[in-house]
């Protein structure tokens, strides 16, 4: 196997490897392919139902990263008919954050997905407290993902630090 050995069973990364993708490469390889149900050697990004934990538990479901985990998580609607996304945990709630960014191809400057930044509130809203955890959404374009079967994200939650006056 090239990327990685196998240990007792599992695939282990080789030391040094670091994983820090563009937004291009979120999108076009690693959410696309997933979307296409193709297979990857080495699965660097796992399956996450994100909104059943609350921020602080996500690094231990995540395969690779200390500043950074990445998850692909199926788009849960808040009605069942609607298109408004349920974005609640047990503590909680995500509230995005100004309007969608186009990502475009470096290529050829065609728009290849969307980031959305979300910010983590506490308590139910509206009236929650908003907290320093930050994570962006990153998606195909509406028309590619018709199958409700294939609306998968990606969702990159960063390390926050919170910063202590003495």
């Amino acid at each position: 196997m090239n990327d990685a050995e196998k240990e007792g069973g599992e695939e282990v990364l080789m030391p040094g490897f670091r994983f820090h993708p563009t937004e291009e490469e979120l999108v076009e390889f690693y959410l696309r392919r997933k979307v296409e149900g193709k297979r990857f050697s080495v699965e660097l990004i796992t399956f996450l139902d994100l909104y059943r934990y609350d921020p602080w538990e996500l690094p231990a479901h995540a395969v690779i990263g200390e500043k950074e985990w990445f998850f692909y998580v199926p788009r849960d609607r808040k009605y069942r008919n609607g298109d408004r996304p349920n974005r609640v945990t047990t503590s909680g709630y995500w509230k995005a954050t100004g309007a969608d960014r186009m990502i475009r191809g470096e290529r050829s400057s065609r728009p290849i997905g969307l980031k959305k930044t979300l910010v983590f509130y506490s308590g139910k809203a509206p009236k929650g407290t908003r907290s320093s955890w930050i994570m962006n959404e990153y998606r195909l374009p509406q028309h590619e993902t018709t199958s409700a079967d294939h609306n998968h994200h990606i969702f990159q939650k960063q390390k926050t630090y919170k910063l202590e006056q003495g």
